[in-house]
């Protein structure tokens, strides 16, 4: 490619809504440029990265034994009612009519479709097993688009969906696809981490998320410093403490703690440890009827630890957090001043504890008064343990780690990838069954597997930059290589020179660019690392003086002069070692 015939567009400065560096860096480069709210044109520069994504991608399923077809972007409303998700999907699905007045959806996922297909092609279990994947346009309409394709409304992901005849083969399926997950992600170049995840809303038992490792994701991933064990956070055990409760110490005493509401403000008002304190979380079970016991419920938990919501879903149902006036008007107090104390006799609350919660002794809690806190509080002595303890926080570093192996350590990730059990989730729902040996109707067993083909060209970003730009891996950059020649338009032997080893290089299957604009070396340098470009040529005449070229990988932080020569030789061998 020449870059004359190319369309390069890159920016000084990134715009002002660009908050994360991946959005900023692939504006400025011109790889995507805005149309609406979450929504972006892949440009030619991008475009390329998506490409070559798509083909590792590609490459990968097929090898698996994966068979690609492509469903629709608009899907019938009917089989989304089917499987109880028009109604659950919630305000991100997005919601069409036709001229018809028939309802219709834009798909954020296809696992109705291909269960409708799945049901009406497949009937023997001699069809089985098979895996349908697609690579595919999505639209989820977030509520808050931000951070460029990292978290846009409109994108591209390759979903997978495999069909069997048991929960055998269910698992047999899941883990070939959790193979080519590796290599996948290991072509790609990126640091990775697969790790235990909760299903959520799409239902099933058994996931694991896939996540490149960048200090700058959302995510918190929990893992063993000594052993295989990974978990997101919403799904990482949090173990119950070993050894028993200390002897209590203390009395237990009202104590003012005017204006202290915060566990951390209250022990230090009180010159204590954080870990003393036991806090109260107020929660409606929406599950439950507002004038049924239980309705209203409360969590104790240590004052240093978090609540785990999709852990407190799985314990108590569906729940929500109860509103300032709603805990004034059940404790007549307001929230900060909650404690167990007195409110263990009320049959009208549910009670729930972490297990954290059950070795403290002379521990600080709300005194259920503003302003007004206990401290010396033991349980069985002054207030009696919940009967339901279970675990609800979530896990912090040095933890045991739920396998037996070490304590846990926590980074930072991307989820770029998803691959669940589904199990008959769908296909109990959708009636999708075959004949069995006997001429038996079984249920299908599913998986879904997908990765976030535009949100890897963030994450890959977010993983690797410097302050001069993007540094792509060498299997997705937009080009391998880029020839520079300086005075490409003035003088013959740099063009000549340049034409010469494009042509070679391209003749060698290396993706290769050649800078024939004729801007100042600067300008030219400053372009193609903002780009990311992994290995850059420069042909100047002073170096062909001496029979030399320059060399310069993106990482390196000099050129290095080769042979002219032995460039194109020198190059097969670099890339052969990347690749």
């Amino acid at each position: 490619m020449r870059a004359s015939q190319f369309f390069i567009s890159t920016l000084k400065e990134a715009p002002a809504d660009a908050e994360i560096i991946s959005h900023k860096l692939m504006v400025r480069a011109g790889m995507i440029r805005r149309l609406g709210s979450g929504i972006y044109a892949y440009m030619p520069m991008g475009l390329r990265v998506i490409h070559k994504i798509e083909n590792i991608i590609r490459e990968e399923m097929n090898r698996s034994g994966a068979v690609e077809l492509l469903m629709p972007i608009v899907q019938p409303a009917e089989l989304w009612q089917e499987t109880g998700r028009w109604q659950k999907y919630g305000p991100e699905l997005l919601r069409i009519k036709d001229r018809h007045d028939r309802d219709f959806i834009i798909q954020p996922t296809s696992e109705e479709v291909i269960t409708d297909i799945a049901r009406n092609v497949i009937k023997s279990y001699r069809q089985l097993p098979v895996n349908f994947y697609h690579i595919q346009t999505k639209f989820r309409d977030e509520r808050r688009p931000r951070f460029g394709l990292m978290r846009g409304r409109e994108f591209t992901m390759k979903d997978a969906y495999s069909f069997d005849r048991d929960i055998e083969g269910l698992k047999k399926s899941y883990q070939i696809m959790f193979d080519a997950y590796i290599r996948i992600f290991t072509r790609f170049g990126l640091k990775f981490r697969p790790v235990a995840a909760d299903n959520g809303a799409i239902g099933g038992s058994g996931s694991h998320e896939f996540h490149v490792i960048a200090e700058t994701g959302e995510d918190a991933l929990v893992y063993s410093l000594e052993s295989d064990y990974a978990a997101n956070m919403e799904a990482a055990v949090a173990l119950p403490p070993s050894g028993t409760r200390p002897a209590p110490t203390r009395e237990m005493q009202k104590v003012p703690t005017p204006g202290q509401k915060a566990c951390e403000d209250v022990t230090a008002f009180l010159k204590q440890p954080l870990t003393s304190s036991l806090k109260v979380i107020a929660v409606i079970r929406t599950e439950i009827p507002e004038d049924a016991p239980g309705h209203f419920a409360v969590i104790l938990m240590r004052g240093d630890h978090e609540l785990n919501e999709v852990k407190t879903q799985k314990n108590i149902g569906d729940f929500r957090f109860a509103s300032e006036s709603e805990i004034v008007h059940y404790f007549g107090c307001p929230s900060g001043y909650l404690g167990p104390v007195g409110l263990t006799d009320r049959s009208d609350i549910a009670f729930y504890a972490d297990h954290a919660v059950t070795i403290m002794s002379d521990f600080i809690c709300g005194a259920n008064e503003k302003d007004m806190h206990y401290t010396g509080v033991n349980w069985e002595r002054d207030v009696p343990l919940p009967d339901v303890i279970a675990d609800f926080r979530n896990v912090v570093e040095g933890d045991p780690s739920p396998d037996g192996k070490g304590t846990l350590a926590i980074q930072r990730g991307i989820e770029v990838g998803h691959v669940f059990q589904l199990g008959t989730r769908y296909s109990n729902d959708m009636n999708a069954t075959y004949l069995d040996e006997n001429g038996k109707p079984q249920l299908m067993q599913m998986g879904c597997y997908g990765i976030g083909v535009t949100r890897i060209v963030g994450a890959a970003i977010e993983q690797n930059n410097d302050d001069r730009g993007i540094i792509w891996p060498i299997s997705i950059a937009p080009f391998e290589v880029v020839l520079c020649p300086l005075g490409y338009d003035r003088s013959e032997s740099v063009r000549n020179t340049a034409d010469n080893l494009y042509e070679t290089l391209k003749a060698s299957g290396i993706d290769v660019i050649l800078d024939d604009r004729g801007e100042r070396p600067g300008v030219m340098f400053s372009d193609w690392e903002l780009i990311g470009i992994p290995h850059r040529i420069v042909i100047g005449e002073r170096g062909l003086k001496k029979g030399e070229l320059e060399y310069q990988g993106r990482r390196d932080e000099q050129a290095t002069a080769v042979a002219a020569d032995s460039m194109a030789d020198f190059i097969r061998n670099k890339l052969a070692s990347e690749r």
